[in-house]
């Protein structure tokens, strides 16, 4: 028998989920995907009180899902300060390159709580994808679904479990002492609408 989930779903205008081996790429898309940590981290925001729990406790599905992919250009400075010039006339610049960054337009994510009273507090709370500016809002409606409903929706969704034959590496999760994570992708419906 299904599990009943509570379901709360979030809408922004653009979204960017930095690929963890994009670290100096000049071109990288979004990835299409939350990391365990990344989910972890937006329940820690959504409930404080998990601050010092190890693990993911309230949020047992997720599904993402976008419009598209705009690819815009970004000019990034290094950390780092270059000494130029002669001893006498000495100055210092911090070099300069573009980066090109694939966007995901109007992305959509569900978020699916086992109790009504997290999706409740869930849904009056705005999330970030990962960056500061990447802001998602809920929708008012908390929705009520079995699992295989969830299942079905349109999106992207990494399962977890490490065991399964067909996961992969997709990090390093910054709240377990950095330990690889894995997990497996499972798609539903039309994950990029038209």
């Amino acid at each position: 028998m299904d599990k009943k989930l509570f379901v709360v779903h979030y809408q922004g205008p653009f979204g960017y989920i930095k690929p963890w081996t994009a670290v100096r790429d000049g071109e990288t898309y979004s990835q299409q995907f939350l990391t365990p940590s990344i989910v972890e981290g937006m329940e820690k925001k959504l409930f404080p009180e998990t601050l010092s729990e190890k693990g993911i406790q309230k949020i047992v599905r997720h599904k993402l899902h976008y419009k598209g992919i705009d690819l815009q250009q970004e000019k990034t400075q290094t950390q780092a300060w270059e000494a130029k010039g002669s001893a006498k006339n000495r100055y210092y610049v911090r070099n300069q390159s573009i980066l090109r960054r694939g966007i995901m337009l109007s992305p959509s994510l569900y978020l699916a709580f086992m109790t009504e009273e997290d999706a409740v507090v869930a849904s009056k709370q705005h999330l970030c994808l990962c960056r500061n500016e990447d802001i998602v809002l809920p929708d008012a409606d908390i929705i009520a679904m079995d699992e295989s409903q969830f299942s079905a929706l349109p999106g992207f969704e990494l399962r977890f479990d490490p065991s399964y034959s067909d996961s992969f590496m997709v990090g390093f999760n910054r709240f377990d002492e950095n330990a690889p994570m894995y997990g497996r992708i499972e798609i539903g419906g039309e994950a990029v609408l038209s």
